[in-house]
């Protein structure tokens, strides 16, 4: 029997993977292995919130993330999946930690309370190009010292595309998690990176076996992968349309260039003659230089070439 595996990346398969109560434990085993946090110890328990953020106010945008849990230490997490690239996305992880920071219940005014607020998001692109790792992890520090005094917010992002390492070159959990998304719908080797059969990612990976899906999951991650497309194809065909844009920029300006270029050094060439006349008549160079706009340098040339 051949299985098809679904493409972890997907917003249904991720959401099946880290978003449902019986995978509750994949959840948590993938925040230990990813993130690192000094404010706490290893998670041993997480609580699915609705990923869902109510506006206070009903005129306001309401906030949709892929997974939202909140720790037995109170500490929330956001975890993202991005497939395309989109405008302002570091802006809306900002937004996503202020909203579930903002959310949690009021105790009057100690705010000593509130509790760390988590963004972690995996994306398809690269969203920090001069950066040369595939994880970066945002804090807030102190401009001079560097020192972590606001500690109630971090943004950590895995940007696949950076990824590299083959498969007999993983080592840790962080290492497998990012294979993982990369390659586990290929179907291909995956079962040589798992240690045994009740490693964590074997137990995502048998999430993504297609024969396990009923239709109407199936309906819906198909109707997710044709917005992932199309998502994609939009990226694509605004590059496309900012390059021929660029192209045909450059070509308009090189050739304003050239003909800026080319009258200049009519003028000049122009300039050059009725100086040369100027000095046979015997006018004065600085005369010349004052009518014709040429330096002196330029004049004093035109005479000693003359005389020669």
């Amino acid at each position: 029997m051949i299985v098809k595996y679904l493409n972890p990346r997907n917003d249904v398969a991720f959401k099946r993977i880290f978003g449902t109560e019986k995978n509750k434990d994949i959840l948590m085993h993938f925040l230990n292995d990813i993130i690192v946090s000094d404010s706490r110890g290893i998670i041993k328990q997480v609580t699915l919130i609705n990923p869902t953020q109510q506006p206070e106010i009903a005129s306001k945008k309401q906030s949709i993330v892929d997974v939202l849990c909140e720790d037995e230490y109170g500490v929330k997490y956001i975890v993202e999946m991005q497939v395309a690239k989109v405008a302002g996305f570091e802006k809306r992880a900002q937004y996503y930690a202020a909203k579930a920071y903002a959310s949690q219940p009021d105790k009057g005014d100690d705010y000593k309370h509130l509790k760390e607020v988590i963004f972690l998001a995996i994306t398809e692109y690269e969203m920090f190009p001069k950066k040369p790792d595939y994880k970066s992890v945002h804090v807030i520090l102190d401009q001079q010292s560097h020192e972590r005094d606001l500690k109630d917010f971090s943004f950590t992002f895995l940007e696949l595309p950076k990824f590299t390492k083959d498969i007999h070159s993983l080592s840790t959990y962080q290492e497998k998690w990012c294979y993982f998304f990369k390659h586990a719908h290929q179907g291909e080797d995956m079962q040589s990176i798992l240690a045994n059969n009740n490693d964590i990612i074997q137990r995502a990976y048998h999430e993504l076996e297609a024969h396990n899906w009923t239709n109407d999951e199936l309906l819906a991650y198909e109707s997710a992968e044709k917005t992932a497309k199309d998502a994609r194809a939009r990226e694509a065909y605004i590059k496309d349309e900012a390059r021929e844009e660029g192209m045909k920029e450059g070509m308009e300006k090189g050739m304003e260039k050239g003909r800026q270029e080319g009258m200049e050094k009519g003028r000049h060439a122009e300039k050059l003659a009725i100086a040369k006349n100027m000095l046979s008549l015997g006018v004065d160079k600085k005369k010349v230089s004052e009518f014709t706009g040429l330096s002196l340098q330029e004049i004093e040339k035109l005479y000693d070439f003359s005389h020669r």
